[in-house]
């Protein structure tokens, strides 16, 4: 039987508008937040095949910037407050009550950001492939650059110190001693992973995170809640992958820091271990759901 899916536009303040998609129809609903920022819904059409059979309704959103939504040309916009309002807007809109946020990546930096103020409309938390904060992360990755081939890292630190990232030499190089190995470990990419890449919008990337994801120089540079995570009461899931951007350890850290929460490691995975480990990842999701509806996650 086919599973019913509804597009809608959703106005926002500013005058401006996003994209949602919902698949599935249940009373168990979940919205999820793509990363980037400024990448798309597309990366994350996964989870179509996953959640939706299992009693899970799941909407989809381009965040405003992004590609199925109004693209702006102003950088005033791109701020995690606003960000964070926007999903309010949409929830409102789409009429969530009582519902799972699931945020990826940036995403889930910004699933942190809502739950601390708006938790009380939450049923559960998911944070998937986040740490706690951008400087953890950069600590992390750094590591992570550490182990690249000395010849090859100095290649990478001439382009950088000429602030020439787009490089043909310097990507081939980020892609396949990076990118390859901890953000998505499939090869090819899978059709969706490519599209979300590519339809990255560079103004909202660049403002916020930086040149790419392996140099941090936006302006979420200094965010750091884990002394706020103790605040967030509700069920909340911390999805990561071992060979994750994100440390496991954080990730592990994360949990023992949420009060009502479990923490799950994707051995197999990257940054995108829903493509590159998805049974253990969607595994994960489809526990914490029902344990959270079952009542056992109090």
């Amino acid at each position: 039987m086919a599973i019913s899916a509804t597009s809608k536009i959703v106005p926002i303040s500013g005058g401006f508008h996003v994209w949602t998609r919902r698949i599935g129809e249940s009373p168990i609903k979940m919205l999820i937040l793509h990363g980037g920022p400024g990448s798309t819904h597309e990366y994350l059409k996964i989870f179509e095949n996953y959640l939706p059979p299992a009693g899970v309704e799941i909407y989809f959103y381009d965040q405003l910037g992004s590609y199925y939504s109004d693209q702006p040309d102003d950088v005033s916009l791109w701020t995690v407050e606003r960000f964070r309002e926007e999903v309010e807007e949409v929830r409102k809109f789409l009429g969530l009550e009582q519902f799972y946020l699931c945020g990826q990546s940036w995403g889930g930096f910004l699933a942190i950001e809502y739950a601390l103020k708006y938790q009380s409309e939450l049923k559960g938390l998911i944070i998937s492939n986040m740490a706690a904060s951008i400087p953890s992360y950069v600590r992390y990755i750094n590591q992570l650059r550490s182990n690249v081939p000395d010849e090859i890292l100095r290649v990478l630190e001439k382009y950088e110190a000429a602030g020439d990232y787009e490089a043909e030499e310097y990507q081939t190089l980020l892609v396949q001693h990076l990118y390859n190995k901890h953000l998505c470990r499939l090869d090819p990419w899978p059709q969706d992973v490519v599209n979300g890449f590519a339809h990255i919008n560079p103004q909202v990337y660049n403002t916020m995170q930086g040149p790419n994801e392996f140099v941090v120089t936006g302006t979420f540079k200094d965010w750091d809640r884990w002394d706020d995570l103790r605040r967030i009461e509700v069920p909340t899931l911390v999805l990561g992958g071992r060979h994750d951007t994100m440390d496991p350890e954080d990730i592990e850290e994360m949990g023992r820091r949420i009060p009502k929460s479990r923490v799950g490691i994707c051995e197999n995975g990257s940054h995108l271990s829903m493509w590159d480990d998805a049974e253990s990842y969607f595994d994960f999701v489809k526990s914490f759901v029902k344990d959270v509806e079952d009542g056992r996650m109090r």
